[in-house]
């Protein structure tokens, strides 16, 4: 599959999941209410959190089976590392959800501030929390392997169906059953059921098939990627910590109807980061591949056109959202209430999401060669600067001082770090990265998203309000795409192959 069909499969899976995710939040809150929504906003930021236990085990087997795939790994050793990481998860899994469960009453009483939840109701909402959180994580290891084995297509048409099944078939279940988060949660962990059904079928379908008594039962095979694993691992637990840290004490900050707000405004800005992750997704196991069979030049091509894909997507969509947050939820929700508690924020995490899309970079070539310590650094890094920034600015200003934060750290990251990692992984490429990849795409995109903020266009109407928004994220994006090299020879090149020339 070529890795243009990977990325559009994954763009028009995450295209469609994110929007449906976002469409209907205005109805869940609706018909649940802003405070049954925070603990939709916690279920969230618990399975963020859960991924700590991850131990870097996921990525590592989509790198092994892209290697596996590349004649980098023989198939017996790939199957004895599968069966080793399956039983590790299992068991993780198994432990994360007892804990999660005991502790549910706990949670509840000495952490969050309900008001008209009852304390049964939302420990019990909690405890099935841990069931489908569980359930979840364990799901990806099998996304793994289909990943790492680039059967993306597949991936993202199952990821869809089970969007739809989470996000929209929910509705007529809770018309019948009730409006409640008992109902909710519920239903969710039916689908999480199913979900973890169809990839563990299809999962091993990609894996080769060996003997299974030649296996055997043992962790051995762990220690051969261990310390990639354990690099991963930390790296990933300190990107949870840094994404994660505002919401973790947001919710013990806010009562939980204003968190469902404030889950509302990231949750919108974190489109940014959802419609860049198919890039990622897909260009990690072709990056890895072709490091492996010594086409360095074929790496750094696509690490730099990738870079211009994501400039101008991730960058469009940050300034849309920064330059239209108003009329946008306005036009989504026709509630004035939600409009003002979301707005503010939603501007500052979407503008920070926008450079932390693009700085996300430097990672992929270090995945690509297998040598993450100056992720590794950087990551510890961001963490000692923004956990102390978010607790301070949250603690006193709230949402607003969270956004503020993230933003700034974000932009400071993107300017000083990434040029460090650059230096030394590729030395003289920094500065064609960064003003011919991503500078000359996005700054003339600020700049018309400036001018129509400038223009300062508004409107009562929900209808006229959609309009401003689409009107003014094409152009928006147009800009960006006219001031893309790799966007104008794509375009060149389906020009001339439909001319047959």
């Amino acid at each position: 599959m070529s890795l243009q069909k990977n990325i559009a499969a994954n763009y028009v899976s995450q295209i469609y999941v994110t929007l449906i995710g976002i469409v209907m939040l205005p109805v869940y809150i609706k018909y649940m209410g802003a405070e049954a929504y925070g603990l939709v906003g916690f279920f969230s930021m618990l399975q963020a959190w859960f991924s700590l236990l991850d131990l870097g085990l996921t990525p590592t087997i989509g790198r092994e089976t892209a290697r596996f795939k590349a004649g980098a790994v023989s198939a017996l050793d790939f199957r004895r590392l599968f069966r080793a990481l399956h039983v590790l998860f299992l068991g993780i899994g198994i432990l994360g959800f007892i804990t999660l469960y005991l502790f549910a009453p706990l949670v509840v009483k000495h952490w969050l501030k309900l008001d008209a939840l009852s304390v049964e109701q939302a420990s019990f909402a909690i405890q099935i929390m841990a069931a489908c959180i569980a359930i979840r994580w364990i799901c990806g290891l099998y996304r793994g392997v289909i990943t790492g084995g680039e059967h993306l297509v597949w991936l993202s048409g199952y990821t869809s169906i089970i969007a739809t099944l989470r996000f929209i078939f929910v509705l007529p279940v809770m018309w019948f059953y009730g409006y409640t988060p008992i109902v909710f949660f519920f239903y969710q962990l039916i689908i999480a059921v199913v979900e973890i059904l169809g990839l563990y079928i299809k999962s091993y379908s990609v894996l080769p098939k060996v003997v299974s008594a030649s296996m055997g039962w043992s962790l051995k095979p762990i220690r051969s990627v261990l310390a990639f694993s354990l690099t991963v691992a930390f790296t990933a637990s300190i990107w949870v910590m840094v994404t994660q840290t505002d919401k973790l004490i947001l919710s013990s900050i806010l009562p939980l109807s204003q968190y469902g707000y404030f889950t509302l405004a990231v949750l919108i800005a974190g489109g940014v980061m959802v419609i860049t992750g198919p890039i990622s997704s897909a260009i990690m196991p072709r990056m890895a591949r072709l490091h492996a069979e010594n086409k360095e030049a074929d790496v750094i091509t696509i690490y730099r056109n990738s870079t211009q894909l994501v400039s101008i997507i991730a960058g469009a969509a940050s300034i849309t959202l920064a330059i239209c947050a108003r009329p946008l939820l306005w036009a989504w929700t026709g509630d004035a209430t939600v409009v003002e508690n979301v707005a503010p924020t939603m501007v500052l995490y979407a503008i920070g999401n926008g450079c932390l899309a693009v700085s996300a970079f430097p990672y992929y070539l270090q995945y690509a060669r297998g040598n993450l310590r100056l992720h590794f650094l950087g990551n510890l890094i961001l963490l000692c600067v923004m956990v102390p920034a978010i607790y301070f600015s949250s603690t006193y200003y709230g949402s607003i001082g969270a956004g503020y934060s993230w933003m700034m750290v974000n932009l400071t990251f993107l300017i000083f770090w990434v040029w460090f990692v650059h230096s030394r992984l590729e030395p003289g490429l920094h500065k064609k990265w960064l003003t011919h990849d991503i500078g000359l795409i996005v700054l003339p995109a600020a700049a018309v998203g400036l001018l129509v903020n400038w223009v300062d266009v508004r409107s009562e109407s929900r209808i006229l309000s959609v309009l401003i928004v689409f009107v003014s994220g094409g152009l928006i994006m147009l800009t960006a795409v006219a001031f893309s090299s790799a966007a104008r020879a794509m375009v060149a090149n389906k020009i001339v192959g439909r001319r047959g020339v």
